[in-house]
């Protein structure tokens, strides 16, 4: 029994070296790109997300809205390894809940449907930096909400020299 608890504990500690590392690495400035790309592409809204996750800022941005929407997430992009760490700290660690602020740093933007798509390419051909449809616009009461089982997109540490793990 003891063995199980010291791995488990070990296993805490070095996801919690990373999760740091990870933090450090995820707020590079992103200035520019809110300015070019969030005209370009006929942004409705944006946001960093940080302290709130990504539900508790979708649920801002929602609110804030001149239409009754809501927004409904449906794939969760998570720095590699931490849906494990969530998975064995359970309720300590709510990243599938979105209301950790791990979901690997970034910017949620509210894009038209169709233009979605081209702003994810052109970001990661002209910044190098990767970006999902993370979910959809529904008609609604200005509310978020994440789906009962939302894909999970690991995000590999960006390549900066420094290794996370």
């Amino acid at each position: 029994m003891s063995s199980q608890w010291s791995i488990s504990e070990n296993y805490l500690k070095s996801s919690q070296r990373r999760y740091q590392a990870a933090n450090r690495q995820k707020k590079m400035p992103e200035r520019r790109l809110k300015r070019n790309f969030l005209k370009q592409y006929n942004a409705h809204a944006a946001c960093e997300v940080s302290s709130y996750g990504i539900l508790g800022h979708a649920e801002a941005l929602a609110r804030r809205q001149k239409n009754n929407v809501n927004f409904v997430i449906h794939n969760m992009p998570v720095i590699a390894r931490m849906s494990g760490m969530s998975k064995i700290t359970g309720s300590t660690m709510p990243l599938l809940q979105g209301t950790m602020p791990e979901v690997s740093g970034g910017m949620l933007v509210v894009l038209p449907r169709e233009q979605a798509a081209a702003y994810c390419k052109a970001l990661e051909k002209t910044e190098h930096r990767q970006a999902w449809i993370v979910g959809i616009v529904e008609n609604g009461e200005r509310m978020a909400r994440i789906i009962d089982r939302p894909r999970v997109i690991e995000v590999p540490p960006k390549d900066s020299g420094a290794s996370l793990w």
